[in-house]
């Protein structure tokens, strides 16, 4: 065993990981990256299926990322957000600002006659304040703490306010964003600490109680049968929230496909009828886009689903260019009152966080001294100088001509190869948003029969790929694929392949 490895095994603890399986065999230790490549100690290659855990936008090493940081790091490394201002979190704040504007402005001009049909008033909120924080668990918290508190003060000092979150959500490990999730498995244990927040139930086509189709060989989105039972589930909840005197505070959700779910993704039309639902009974929209920004689901307007429920299709969403919108939300036309931003923000370098909110909300919170009117919340590495010199860096390359190309061509690619899985008997949907990819594995795909968890069926097979060079991370009984924009039309080829030789190998057609 590598001395590394000795270290490893002696000292750390790893995240949302059995460290008894761990201790059991030699980890692959990284040393060492390029563009889509992983190297480690022992001189192997591996490519980087899952963007370093969805964080790695455009590559390890990236040239320009590297010189950014390098001439940051000969002015100032970091210095406090707590009385003081500096140059590179002022620049960044600016330009997420500008992009929200930029992106609403899109959003706004293609979904304006599905505004105007829409049966609920939509409230415009324009994103112009940013809070900078460390990661997707605290972007949330921020969130969570100022709809909280924006809710009490403008309903009331005796206002109780609620949250509304979906079935299978997963919004950080942090005490609040842990309430607003309902993953059992993970968040059973801290029970005891979290505050009480509602579900309603998540648009999941493939496993969705109400979808009358027998299975086919396509995303389930495609060829489901219903009459949109999950939008009534929202506005059944808004309902009785009304009744009961307390509209909810804030409709918490992932834009147009659902992370640590299991990669659900949202039929389209989905968000825009739901957020309307939410924000005609009074509710604050929060858009966790800490895995789903920055491109990730390219180009997400268009549109999923070849037949349309009894009752009739949603306002028909619009089809954008590939690569047309950096957010979720914007490609479905919703303008969200929070916006949470994390992982890519970056470029995947290094660990920084985003909330950002409206003018509105940031005028709760003025007031003279005295009233203590203050957010009292707050980071040690708020606004980081190095972190922030990285996100001007990505979030130039991502506005960039051959970025919105690479990202334009890799979903066509992706797209294209996911259609050799649908061979496996063992793969029950392969369901895929922009440069996001979830592939479901089951017993046997004509019964959605699923795999228990104890058998760690997407663990087998993951463990499979990494024998083969591709390393990435299961959700469950989901295998992710989610590659960096810089990934060639060969390395997909590469990434689905093992996917399905490993999907042979492990479950052998069972």
């Amino acid at each position: 065993m590598h001395k590394l490895a000795r270290l490893d095994h002696a000292h750390v603890w790893h995240p949302f990981t059995q460290m008894r399986d761990w201790l059991r065999r030699e980890p692959i230790i990284i040393t060492a990256g390029q563009g889509a490549v992983l190297r480690d100690v022992r001189g192997r290659e591996f490519l980087d299926a899952n963007s370093s855990i969805w964080t790695n936008l455009h590559g390890h090493n990236h040239p320009k990322l590297n010189a950014a940081l390098k001439r940051q790091l000969g002015k100032i490394a970091h210095s406090s957000a707590l009385g003081f201002a500096n140059e590179p979190a002022s620049l960044l704040a600016a330009k997420l600002v500008g992009m929200a504007k930029g992106e609403s402005r899109m959003a706004n001009h293609d979904t304006a006659r599905a505004a105007a049909d829409s049966q609920f008033a939509i409230r415009s909120s324009q994103l112009s304040k940013v809070f900078f924080s460390d990661d997707g668990s605290t972007a949330m918290e921020v969130a969570l703490k100022l709809a909280y508190e924006f809710t009490r003060r403008t309903r009331g000092p005796k206002a109780k306010p609620r949250f509304l979150s979906l079935a299978g959500a997963y919004h950080g490990d942090t005490v609040g964003a842990v309430s607003l999730g309902h993953i059992d498995l993970f968040h059973q244990a801290y029970g005891g600490l979290l505050f009480k927040t509602d579900q309603v139930m998540s648009p999941y086509c493939y496993r969705c109680p109400f979808n009358r189709a027998q299975p086919e060989r396509a995303d389930a989105r495609e060829y489901r049968k219903c009459n949109w039972e999950c939008v009534d589930k929202v506005e059944a909840k808004c309902a009785a929230a009304r009744k009961r005197g307390n509209d909810y505070a804030a409709f918490v959700f992932e834009p147009l496909m659902q992370g640590a779910a299991g990669m659900i993704p949202q039929p389209a039309g989905w968000l825009k009828r739901v957020t309307d639902i939410a924000r005609g009974h009074g509710a604050l929209l929060v858009a966790d886009e800490v895995m789903t920004g920055f491109g990730r689901t390219g180009g997400a307007g268009e549109k999923v689903g070849k037949r349309e429920s009894e009752r009739g299709a949603p306002a028909r969403q619009p089809t954008f260019p590939p690569a047309h919108f950096l957010t979720g939300s914007s490609a479905a036309g919703v303008q969200p009152d929070f916006l949470a931003l994390a992982k890519g923000l970056t470029g995947g370098y290094l660990p920084m966080a985003a909330t950002l909110t409206t003018q509105a909300v940031f005028d709760a919170f003025l007031g003279d001294y005295e009233e203590f009117k203050t957010f009292f919340h707050g980071h040690s590495y708020t606004g980081n100088q190095l972190g922030a010199a990285a996100a001007l860096a990505s979030l130039d390359l991502l506005a960039g001509r051959a970025s919105i190309a690479a990202r334009a061509r890799l979903e066509k690619d992706l797209r294209c190869e996911l259609k050799s899985l649908w061979s496996l008997p063992n793969v029950g949907d392969v369901r895929r948003v922009g440069l996001v990819a979830g592939v479901e594995l089951v017993r046997a795909w004509r019964t959605r029969e699923p795999f228990d968890l104890r058998e760690r069926a997407g663990i087998r097979v993951c463990e499979a790929m990494a024998r083969r060079g591709v390393l990435t991370r299961p959700i469950g009984n989901v295998v992710v694929l989610m590659p960096p924009y810089c990934t060639t039309t060969a390395q997909v080829r590469r990434m689905v392949e093992a996917l399905r030789e490993a999907g042979e190998e492990v479950l052998g057609g069972r």
